[in-house]
């Protein structure tokens, strides 16, 4: 088992003192160890961010009970959270929350020394990951605060998977990012998970990339779960309006076409593959 929600609620103090804001309620939610892409969802203050922290221990349930890889989570000071964060490896929104060290070798080594690896075990694994994303070596040596955003974004996914991590948690991994480069982070994170078996959770406002890359998806919904299925499923969900979500292109693309045709056509399609197949059906 890799990590499990029991009824977990998740609420923070109002900032005047009285009284708490619910950010998560009563989540009941598993995700595998190994071999699943799921992808979390919901409109802005639905709990996503909440509820990704608590998958390696940066927050801890007010209530419920969370295990993550069989270790029930419970109090702040906890010699064994170490453990939990190089098995979950949570790749920050903005990079800069990441990024502290001198160079960009040297905080991408940060990780496997601070968990016992010798510095040139430590730099070997560091080079293998910045390689992985495509980082330009000579800029190994250079102040990861000088870098462009997304150089930081790569350098900062780097220092997670230096980690080697069996779950890698992304939150909005392409924010930032020009169309080549969100491609090529994506496509790294499916290679990833195909060749090496690895669990990706991401969090993601784009459709797109749900349509394209998630086997399964989780909606969050005023700090509530409202779905946790497949994606083939989502979109003719009969909830989905309530989701507050939109549809991917290539289904938008498609409803246009029926629309505007007339056309008896599958709306619910996901790649360039399947609308060609589609409109030879017909």
């Amino acid at each position: 088992m890799g990590i499990k929600f029991e009824k977990v609620t998740h609420s923070f103090k109002n900032p005047d003192g009285k009284g708490c804001f619910i950010a998560m309620q009563d989540i009941d939610l598993t995700i595998d160890g190994k071999s699943e892409f799921v992808a979390v969802c919901g409109h802005t203050g639905s709990g996503k961010s909440t509820l990704i922290q608590h998958m390696n221990a940066l927050l801890f349930p007010t209530s419920g009970t969370l295990e993550i890889f069989d270790r029930v989570i419970k109090k702040k000071r906890n010699r064994k959270l170490n453990e939990i964060r190089k098995r979950v490896g949570l790749v920050f929104q903005f990079p800069e929350y990441q990024l502290f060290d001198e160079t960009v070798l040297k905080d991408v080594m940060f990780g496997p020394i601070n968990f016992g690896l010798k510095k040139e075990e430590a730099k070997e694994k560091a080079i293998n990951a910045l390689k992985m994303v495509g980082f330009e070596e000579n800029l190994y040596e250079q102040s990861p605060f000088k870098l462009s955003g997304g150089q930081m974004k790569k350098a900062s996914i780097a220092g997670i998977l230096a980690l080697e991590p069996d779950i890698i948690v992304l939150d909005e991994p392409t924010r930032g990012l020009d169309p080549k480069s969100s491609l090529e982070v994506m496509e790294l994170f499916d290679d990833i998970h195909k060749k090496y078996d690895k669990t990706i959770v991401v969090i993601t406002h784009d459709m797109d990339i749900v349509a394209k890359y998630a086997k399964r998806v989780v909606v969050l919904n005023d700090g509530k779960k409202v779905y946790d299925g497949k994606k083939e499923d989502l979109f003719i969900d009969p909830n989905f309006n309530t989701f507050h979500l939109d549809y991917p292109s290539s289904m938008k693309l498609v409803m246009d076409l029926k629309n505007k045709l007339n056309l008896d056509i599958n709306t619910n399609l996901f790649t360039l593959e399947e609308l060609i197949a589609e409109l030879e059906r017909i």
